[in-house]
């Protein structure tokens, strides 16, 4: 379905549906013959944005050569309108009839078992980037429009000249890592294609124009891949000048609109200025402008560079942490054409196998919701991150277990014990937290670590023979949301000097944004040892990644020493302090006990 939109998704692995925009084209695609005479009379004049503005379009064109169907668009954006209509010189012109100023756009609902998400990328706009003069220097280009100059397709048929004088440059620079590589513009990340690209392009250059000299102003060139480092030998004995350093400075000379760029060689430790007629900026990617709403619609998370998260980085490459859902290209990370493909493969075999399923097996994890005990409140179906409660005002909540992932957020936020999880309930965490502090709980830390980052970088600080503390005692959880109140306060009452939460990072987790709940309940938890007396540092929190070996290392050194500050008279005013009230059903059961005495 071309020249449509997902605006809405619903439902759960193998039962989604999906509610389509197809929008509106103004023009018939099955009488539309393409013959082009509606574009010779439309009046109006824009820049064509798969040109790279290089050229212009009218307002019915078509987007790109290659676009199938080979059919017209009517842009009424840039139409000088239809209602009233204004100009209708397309309609007029088209012996066909195709054109229908009349036409809406129509919305469609599909059902479907698997969604597979290759929504692509954006490219860098070096405009905040001044040093380099890309909006003040006209023969300062990017790299995206460095290819449609050099295309047979393109707006100069494939002549490459300098959008200044239309004359053909002799000496091009090309400046890498531009929006990569950059923290301080917030993209710290390697864009995967940028080294590669511009060394394609110095190859093209010297096959098409021998007598072009060309220089690449680089940090590190990155050829990971197949024949890719032969292609950077090709290119430097093609004559390409390789500089090791990123350039500070563009200069332009106003008579010959020569550029000139100053840049510190730290390979030979000199100062270097540099003639050129071109500079062409090799533009890093981002991610794609609406990955918020596909992220929202199909509740995604995002790593830390904006790109979504995998279920699994190494054993589930291509598959989203909501099931069902899977990622192909770009959207996922920075790659080349070759891994695109790979992973769409990937993606097509996963899909194609759940839908050949018929029935699919999941994890014993998944919670449920005892009827008698659901106060109908709600909680437990905002705090879901995957949407897998359904609830109305006045019902019993109800799980879908095929939705179900069992991060366990539901059963720490619901306060009247009508959740429980499957694999570890809650009784099961505070016999844990019983057994450990049962013996000389003042010389010990007690640490809930999430399963996947902050359990794993303590197995990877063991394997890595990093020494720390022994004072510590790990209770592994699915998700540091599931951590309750409870457990923690239980934890206090039970002698322990010190508590650590730990989870993923607050932008990895691995159960979407389950862990915004966990800073939640600290928070909440801070300000109840505050009002009973308790210091609250002794509550701590943290982010550990299973790679960070090292950090999990240092924060438990970090606890121990905090450890050895809290006195046996805090942990005994923390025991007294923190003993739970008794309920009115306790206290009747109570009375009632007392009376039959």
């Amino acid at each position: 379905m071309t020249y449509s939109e997902v605006e809405a998704v619903s439902g759960y692995i193998g039962n989604f549906t999906a509610k389509i925009r197809k929008k509106a084209r103004y023009v018939d695609l099955d009488t539309c013959n393409a013959c082009g005479e509606c574009v010779k009379v439309c009046p109006v004049v824009k820049p064509d944005e798969y040109q790279m503005g290089l050229s212009a379009r009218k307002a019915i064109y078509i987007p790109f050569p290659q676009a199938v169907p080979c059919s017209y668009i009517l842009n009424m954006d840039d139409c000088l309108g239809n209602n009233p209509i204004a100009c209708g010189k397309c309609a007029k012109a088209c012996e066909q009839n195709a054109i229908n100023y009349d036409d809406r756009d129509e919305i469609v609902t599909r059902a479907v078992g698997a969604i597979i998400v290759a929504i692509g990328l954006d490219v860098y706009d070096p405009t905040e980037m001044d040093e380099y003069g890309y909006t003040r220097f006209d023969n300062v280009i990017t790299s995206m429009e460095f290819e449609r100059l050099i295309c047979a397709g393109g707006p100069t048929a494939g002549h490459f000249v300098r959008p200044s004088d239309g004359e053909r440059p002799k000496r091009i620079g090309f400046i890498q890592c531009v929006g990569s590589r950059n923290p301080r513009i917030g993209r710290p990340y390697c864009s995967n294609i940028c080294c590669m690209n511009t060394i394609k392009d110095t190859l093209l250059l010297a096959d098409h124009y021998p007598d072009v000299k060309n220089a690449v102003f680089y940090q590190d060139i990155r050829a990971v891949g197949k024949s890719f480092e032969e292609m950077f030998q090709r290119s430097k004995e093609a004559g390409t000048r390789y500089i090791r350093g990123l350039p500070g400075d563009i200069e332009e000379d106003p008579q010959t609109r020569n550029l000139t760029v100053t840049v510190e060689n730290t390979t030979s430790g000199k100062l270097e200025r540099h003639e050129l007629d071109m500079v062409v900026l090799s533009v890093g990617v981002v991610p794609p402008k609406d990955m918020a709403k596909i992220s929202g619609l199909l509740t995604l998370s995002k790593t830390s560079d904006g790109f979504f998260m995998e279920s699994h980085p190494k054993l589930k490459p291509v598959d989203a942490p909501t099931r069902g859902v899977f990622f192909a290209g770009f959207c996922e990370s920075p790659k080349d054409i070759k891994d695109s493909v790979c992973q769409a493969g990937a993606c097509a075999s996963r899909a194609g196998a759940l839908l050949n399923a018929g029935q699919i097996k999941i994890e014993a994890i998944t919670s449920r919701i005892d009827e008698q005990a659901c106060k109908k409140c709600g909680v437990c179906a905002s705090v879901c991150p995957y949407g897998a409660i359904t609830w109305q005002k006045g019902e019993v909540a109800v799980v879908v277990e095929a939705a179900c992932a069992g991060c366990g957020n539901c059963g720490a936020a619901c306060q009247f014990g009508a959740i429980t999880m499957r694999h570890f309930t809650d009784d099961q965490y505070v016999a844990q937290v019983h057994a450990v502090l049962a013996e000389d709980p003042q010389d010990k830390v007690l640490c809930f670590a999430c399963n996947w980052c902050s359990y794993a970088g303590g197995d990877m600080a063991g394997i890595s023979r990093i020494q720390y503390p022994a004072s510590n005692r790990v209770v592994r959880t699915m998700c540091s949301a599931r951590v309750s109140e409870e457990m923690v306060l239980e934890a206090f009452r039970c002698g322990a000097p010190v508590v650590l939460v730990s989870g993923c990072h607050y932008a990895d987790c691995h159960y979407i944004n389950a862990n915004r709940q966990t800073v939640v309940r600290v928070q909440r938890l801070w300000d109840k040892l505050e009002k009973a007396g308790v210091r609250p540092e002794r509550l701590q929190l943290e982010w550990i990644s299973a790679a960070e070996g090292q950090k999990f290392a240092q924060v438990m050194k970090q606890m121990e020493e905090l450890r050895k500050t809290v006195t046996l008279e805090e942990i005994e005013h923390a025991r007294a302090a923190l003993k739970p009230k008794p309920t009115k059903e306790a206290a009747t059961k109570k009375e009632a006990t007392a009376v039959a005495t």
